[in-house]
């Protein structure tokens, strides 16, 4: 930044082409000598008249860097002070092999991932991490500020990468324990699953006790259309066939969860629903951050005095030796 820390001051410029046509504008009247001989008068001084101007135009500058450096010219540093702590959020994602289903495009696990590293990419100022389940559940991200490692994991996760199955309890278990220790006023769970936990020694109303009595609030997401999806399987020939299965959401306890812990269920039926649904939890889940500004100003006037200076001294120097004048 930069600024004057007296620009008032610089009003003064305006005098120093008012002095220069008062001094100069009207001309100089010739001065006038008697000499026996012209020889002496030839070899000093000289220039033509573009050197004549040479001088006031030297002490000009001196005098506006002189004004400017009156003015104070600051170059200043801001730095600002987060005074307000941010959310912790985890999202746990289902990665069982029926998020392969392809009522989502291009199917369901594929357009999770997306959205919910979009939903990454707009935080400011909270802390995000990842858990993934299938039969078991683990944490893939742990909660960090480094956006860009946590989109980069959320981008690895696969169908295949934990034994199969549906450990909804244990996926909620998993983020729960990541948030048990956070200092932060808001944390929050987003969950989302395409089934009905069979998997996991917690169930799903055992870990939502859990969170609620940390203060949790989870937000849970049903993924996949309403009556039956298509999903890829291997045809016993090196190829894939699709096979119609129904779509069995536990919606009665992913609400239940969300009731227990003051949170939501959504259901999201095609790719553009679960973009609407991550953009209402995003606007829900915002927190007004409170910043303070703080500059730091450096004087910058001997920059424009040492110019000054120096045309103070070029101009007396020109005067007394190559543009002087005879009286």
């Amino acid at each position: 930044m930069f600024r004057f820390e007296d620009p008032a001051v610089l009003g003064l410029l305006l005098l120093v082409p008012a002095l220069l046509w008062a001094r100069y504008g009207r001309g100089t009247p010739a001065a006038a000598i008697r000499y026996s001989g012209v020889s002496d008068v030839v070899a000093s001084g000289g220039g033509g008249r573009w050197a004549t101007m040479v001088p006031p135009v030297l002490r000009a500058l001196a005098l506006a860097a002189l004004i400017v450096a009156l003015a104070r010219p600051q170059t200043g540093i801001t730095t600002e002070n987060v005074l307000t702590e941010g959310i912790d959020i985890v999202m746990v994602l289902d990665v069982s092999s029926s998020m392969l289903a392809e009522d989502l495009q291009p199917n369901r696990l594929e357009a999770s991932k997306a959205v919910a590293a979009d939903f990454v990419a707009g935080r400011r100022n909270d802390r995000i991490g990842m858990v993934a389940f299938a039969g078991q559940a683990f944490t893939q991200a742990p909660l960090t500020f480094d956006y860009g490692v946590v989109e980069s994991l959320v981008g690895e996760l696969d169908v295949g990468m934990i034994e199969d199955g549906t450990a909804v309890g244990m996926g909620l278990a998993t983020a729960v324990k990541r948030l048990q220790s956070s200092p932060a006023e808001s944390k929050v769970v987003v969950l989302l699953t395409d089934g009905r936990s069979n998997r996991g020694e917690i169930g799903p109303v055992t870990a939502a006790q859990m969170a609620q009595a940390l203060g949790v609030r989870v937000y849970t997401i049903g993924a996949g259309s309403r009556g039956t999806a298509p999903i890829p399987v291997p045809d016993g020939f090196g190829g894939t066939r699709y096979v119609n299965v129904e779509v069995d959401i536990d919606e009665e306890t992913l609400q239940q969860v969300a009731e227990l812990t003051g949170g939501q269920y959504f259901r999201a039926t095609d790719t553009e629903s679960l973009q609407a649904i991550y953009a209402e939890i995003d606007e829900l889940e915002r927190t007004e951050v409170e910043v303070e500004n703080f500059t730091q100003y450096g004087e910058e006037f001997p920059v424009p005095l040492i110019f000054g200076f120096l045309f103070l001294m070029a101009e007396l120097g020109l005067s007394q030796t190559v543009l002087r004048k005879l009286p």
